[in-house]
């Protein structure tokens, strides 16, 4: 692992156990590199993708009650996003972890694949971006970095991307209207993850991740992201060829750095040999956005906590 220097590590439910374990886990992973501030993230949402749940950390819940909570009153829904997304980095950094990919600004529509589903903030641009802001405040209070997804939208896609991969026929003017719009406000954040999806009136070919016209054009473009961009898993069957040949075309398309998920070690060799390494404007994007997290800020836990309960029993939504 030392000769092929990650950047990070990410995490998920089958490598946690115990809080414990992941302490040693992450302090081994990190001294394995010999870079004891490397990056280690984890995909914590709520509901029903939570890498950390019961017995040992609590539940949370999925991004469509907070925007339940939103219709009812715009200002409970923002806090109870907020408090969700800063109780949450009290179990993180605890553990050593410092990134969350976390918050979406997808914006699904009827007909889409339930992938999204309710981990979506809402139906409507502003009203996700607004919530997923308040997400990105709660992590960043707690001294997690965000990762902002699935740019430049999956609300649309009508396939899981772990299996397949969609195609979204939206005219270029309602894809700015609606999914690029939600994206547009948040495009200040350190990091965002792309989406494996094809739009067509962009870029017939080539998924987002891979498609340097949808990358140039849309993520640095029109919706002004300049943070550090990483791809969705390479391993997912969304993309296609060898995950050589697919390592080689999310660099190649413009993405800063390459995400490996499902843990086998050939392949994670494969993409590190594939992989060039951080120079130039992704390396400096990376540095910025390592800089950018903060030091967590004292608040009470359990306060918190019952306020959050609260406000998801007014909305009537809770768990996944």
């Amino acid at each position: 692992m030392a000769a092929e220097r990650p950047w990070g590590f990410i995490l998920f439910k089958r490598n946690i156990e115990t809080p414990a374990q992941v302490i040693l886990l992450v302090r081994e992973l990190r001294a394995a590199i010999g870079n004891p501030d490397a990056p280690v993230l984890i995909d914590q949402e709520g509901g029903r993708v939570q890498r950390l749940g019961p017995p040992h950390w609590p539940v949370y819940p999925p991004g469509a009650a907070f925007g339940v909570l939103y219709d009812i009153d715009r200002a409970a829904g923002l806090n109870a996003a907020r408090l969700s997304a800063r109780l949450m980095p009290a179990d993180l950094v605890e553990l050593g972890v410092t990134v969350d990919c976390l918050p979406l600004a997808d914006v699904p529509v009827a007909g889409a694949d339930a992938v999204i589903g309710n981990r979506a903030y809402g139906t409507e641009p502003d009203k996700v971006a607004a919530i997923a802001r308040a997400v990105t405040e709660g992590l960043e209070q707690g001294g997690i970095l965000p990762v902002l997804k699935h740019i430049p939208g999956h609300g649309r896609a009508t396939a899981d991307t772990h299996f397949r991969l969609p195609q979204v026929d939206t005219s270029k003017a309602e894809l700015e209207r609606t999914d690029f719009a939600a994206f547009q406000p948040l495009a200040d954040l350190p990091m965002a993850m792309t989406a494996h999806v094809v739009f067509s009136a962009l870029d017939p070919a080539q998924p987002a991740t891979t498609s340097a016209t949808i990358i140039q054009q849309v993520i640095r473009g029109v919706i002004g992201f300049q943070g550090l961009l990483m791809s969705d898993d390479v391993s997912m069957n969304a993309l296609a060829g060898s995950i050589a040949e697919r390592t080689r075309a999310i660099i190649a398309a413009g993405c800063d750095m390459v995400l490996h998920c499902n843990g086998k070690l050939d392949e994670m060799r494969e993409v590190a040999r594939e992989t060039p390494e951080l120079s130039g404007k992704a390396l400096e994007r990376a540095g910025r956005a390592l800089a950018s997290r903060r030091a967590p800020q004292a608040f009470d836990r359990l306060a918190a906590r019952a306020e959050l309960d609260a406000l998801i029993d007014r909305a009537g939504t809770k768990g996944a």
